[in-house]
């Protein structure tokens, strides 16, 4: 089944990620803000992968001193679309 998420992040320089899923994996994923490169590069990184493979390694990163990072929002946004 496929889900599209629009995500508003907190606590991150990116604004939004939007994600979109099909049957459990990963078939877009774009940021809105945030460092360009790093957001592309972590964007492009999880296409194709399995949603809780991805949550996995991204859930938990931290950017500097900040509580969160774009890859940690991510991770977020998919627990919430897994529901």
């Amino acid at each position: 089944m496929k889900k599209k998420l629009e995500y508003k992040t907190r606590g991150t320089c990116s604004r939004q990620v939007t994600v979109e899923v099909d049957d459990g994996v990963i078939t877009a994923c774009s940021f809105l803000g945030g460092c360009s490169g790093n957001t592309q590069g972590v964007a492009s990184l999880v296409v194709g992968m399995k949603v809780d493979d991805a949550i996995n390694k991204l859930r938990g990163i931290k950017c500097g001193f900040k509580d969160t990072s774009c890859p940690d929002q991510l991770a977020l946004a998919l627990e919430k679309i897994k529901d």
